[in-house]
């Protein structure tokens, strides 16, 4: 796939669906099945509801362009993605796709057959056997009541179906069945294509992690990789571990180098950050303002909701302000969005509206400041740079142990600190001495002269937060502040993010400062970027209101 020429993607759009070219076309993969399978569907399959109801089945631009990518193959007719994950707001009909979906893998051209003028082509699967799994009888029946309603007569008649209550079967010997909790029924099973629905609600306490389990280890196991799976879901609750929370943070690892991408699609779409909800009480008595965010909200709803047009904004309005419906539960739902647990430091929504499309890359003598911290093989190792300018935060560089045998490369470490001093105007640096202490001294040594501001009467780059507990707290309480006010600015890269949306607060012995830490000591969910970006951000605040920097017409709030 050639990912060149492509516009910035805003950061409440996760995967292709909605990228774009900078020409305003569509990103679309060069082979494809969907064509094959949406012609199918239109002759095939009928409206289930609404004002269509009846009329051929055809679906939105966007759920076009999601099956696009879903049946994209390469030039050999493999399956890009194995596995995959489609959220969206409550109501946006992910149920009438997947059944419309469910029919085409039984009797559709869901397999690759060849490539014909540039083009893949379809053909049917042999013994298809399809999966509508779900944790409770209600969740399968969302889908198996469309079945009825959505197989056309000619579909009936010319493939030889039989609708049941929990089975569809065809003539050609392929089966729909419908599966609840019960991972022994399908241990051993090999079907063709699973459908896990409304996953967050799978959780430990109903079986949910073990039949999200068992079905992975059947798709695995499927001969020639002909077996997928797909799951749909609205935003889950933080904290819960549903397989929908579980598929979230595989996601989040593999953007964030910290697990190998095997072939997973995650598609959302949520409200920007910035969409206002509990704020609204707060203007009631200023109508200008209030004017102002409920526009706002109306926007985000609309974003959300994608191509579902069919939703009613006034209605999900109205929903959202009723102030019997918790706010997170009306972002999770109508907005789609996932809250932050309930002792995290800052929530993702708060660190996405930071987030500058447009902002200047860091350049060859830009003014920075530094913020490192190390660890030998526990741990991450970072370097984050706050250019001084504008308060933009970058990873240099950052680590994963597991990528370097268990262990994190120090001399490599070393060398891309040489690189930054040599190609930065580097002001001041923090960095933190557990683990690195040998080469902190070196810098110190060697790099101590070129600093405007030191960190340490001793060391000018040493920052041990073993001893300075307190500076740390301190710094931890500016970096949020900023994030709130927006005066941090990033460039939306995912391991930053991933690390600080993990942190969570901790509290301290001084008054009613916290600091931060991971949610447990042996928690695999990393923070140490966040560590570096506070580093980095607190020196950036100390250098700018420092006599070093007067004269300079640098400010902390822009």
């Amino acid at each position: 796939m050639d990912e060149s020429g492509l516009l910035p993607v805003p950061p409440h759009v996760i995967g292709p669906t909605w990228r774009k070219r900078t020409s305003g076309e569509w990103y679309l993969p060069e082979y494809t099945l969907a064509d094959d399978v949406v012609n199918w569907m239109f002759a095939y399959l009928t409206q289930p509801s609404g004002p269509r109801a009846g009329e051929p089945f055809i679906p939105t631009f966007e759920q076009f362009r999601f099956l696009t990518w879903w049946y994209a193959v390469d030039e050999s007719g493999r399956f890009l993605y194995r596995n995959g994950t489609l959220r969206r707001l409550k109501g946006w009909g992910k149920d009438p796709l997947l059944a419309a979906m469910s029919l085409a893998e039984l009797s559709g051209p869901v397999a690759f057959s060849h490539v014909e003028k540039g083009k893949a082509v379809g053909t049917p699967r042999a013994s298809a056997w399809i999966q509508v799994a779900a944790v409770s009888q209600d969740q399968t029946r969302n889908t198996f009541s469309l079945f009825p309603a959505m197989a056309s007569r000619r579909l009936r008649e010319e493939y030889g179906l039989e609708i049941h209550r929990t089975l569809v079967y065809s003539e050609a010997g392929g089966v729909i069945e419908a599966v609840t909790s019960s991972p022994l029924a399908l241990e051993g099973k090999r079907p063709t294509f699973v459908v896990l629905n409304e996953t967050q609600w799978w959780l430990e306490s109903n079986a949910g992690h073990e039949m999200a389990g068992v079905i992975s280890g059947n798709v695995d196991k499927a001969a020639y990789g002909a077996c997928r799976s797909l799951s749909i879901c609205n935003a889950h609750r933080p904290g819960e571990e549903s397989v929908a929370e579980r598929d979230y943070e595989a996601y989040l690892a593999i953007q964030a180098g910290e697990a190998v991408d095997n072939g997973m699609l995650y598609d959302s779409l949520e409200a920007p950050a910035d969409t206002p909800v509990s704020e609204l009480a707060a203007l009631a008595e200023d109508p200008e303002a209030y004017a102002e965010a409920l526009n706002r909200l109306r926007r985000g709803v609309e974003i959300a909701r994608g191509d579902a047009e069919w939703l009613d904004v006034d209605t999900i309005i109205s929903s959202i302000l009723d102030i019997r419906n918790p706010v997170t539960e009306s972002r999770r739902k109508f907005l789609n969005q996932v809250n932050a647990v309930e002792d995290s430091w800052i929530a993702p929504r708060e660190w996405d509206a930071c987030r500058e499309l447009s902002l200047r890359p860091l350049e060859k003598g830009d003014r920075v400041t530094l913020g490192f911290d190390g660890s030998k093989s526990n741990d991450w190792t970072a370097l984050v740079a706050c250019r001084v300018e504008d308060s933009a935060l970058f990873v240099l560089r950052a680590w994963n142990p597991e990528r370097h045998g268990g262990e994190v490369p120090r001399e490599d470490v070393h060398a891309a600190v040489v690189s930054a001093f040599a190609t930065y105007d580097v002001v001041a640096m923090r960095a933190d001495v557990k683990e690195f202490e040998a080469y902190v001294d070196l810098w110190g040594e060697r790099f101590g002269r070129k600093l405007k501001l030191k960190s340490d009467a001793k060391n000018p780059v040493r920052f041990d937060m073993r001893g300075r507990k307190k500076d740390f707290a301190l710094a931890v309480e500016a970096f949020y502040d900023a994030v709130v006010e927006r005066t941090v600015v990033h460039d939306g890269n995912p391991i930053l993010r991933r690390h600080i949306v993990n942190a969570v607060r901790r509290p301290t012995n001084y008054e009613d400062l916290y600091t931060i830490g991971k949610a447990t000591k042996d928690s695999k969910r990393k923070i140490d970027a966040a560590v570096c970006a506070v580093l980095a951000f607190g020196a950036r605040q100390e250098f700018v209101t420092s006599k070093k920097n007067r004269g300079r017409g640098v400010v902390i709030l822009k």
